[in-house]
């Protein structure tokens, strides 16, 4: 499978859960399953087209996702149609759950941007987490959440996330 391609290879169907509810479900192609980390790849599944301001996604763009089951957060590699590298959208998330052919991911509201060439890195929906309450509800997992924000930021600024996705 090309680095591009958003063909499956065995069908998984990944869902992002916020609040308690469903927020999106998609099918995606297992890339690789080592018991910690989950690497699928999917075309964009959203309707249409979505402008951040600092970066669109449309369709025909390809993600390649990294989830793991030990980190509080998820890793998106994201390509245009002809391959080349838009950036990396990191979702800040519970540890990710496989069970079967359905990966589960809570998103914890907090988000993360690195630009292809580096020079735009993000913190995104900081307000989004404050009014989530998930600091009066679980201090824990709201200090676990911003550790794994702070490590990527770290991680993004140092050069990006290659060590990580190797």
């Amino acid at each position: 499978m090309s680095a591009n391609s958003a063909e499956p290879t065995a069908g998984l169907t990944v869902s992002l859960v916020k609040g308690g509810r469903t927020k999106i479900r998609y099918p995606a192609g297992l890339l690789a399953d080592d018991g910690t980390r989950v690497v699928v790849r999917a075309p964009w599944a959203g309707e249409g087209s979505r402008d951040f301001g600092f970066v669109r996604f449309e369709p025909g763009d390809v993600f390649t996702e990294y989830y793991w089951r030990d980190r509080w957060y998820a890793v998106k590699e994201v390509r245009t149609a002809d391959g080349r590298v838009k950036g990396w959208y990191c979702d800040i998330t519970r540890p990710a759950v496989r069970t079967g052919a359905e990966l589960v991911v809570e998103d914890l509201d907090l988000d993360l941007w690195r630009s292809a060439d580096g020079g735009d890195v993000r913190r995104l929906d900081e307000d989004e987490f404050a009014a989530s309450g998930l600091a009066e509800r679980d201090p824990e997992a709201a200090a676990a959440a911003v550790a794994a924000l702070d490590e990527l930021e770290r991680l993004a600024r140092a050069g990006g996330f290659d060590e990580l996705l190797a």
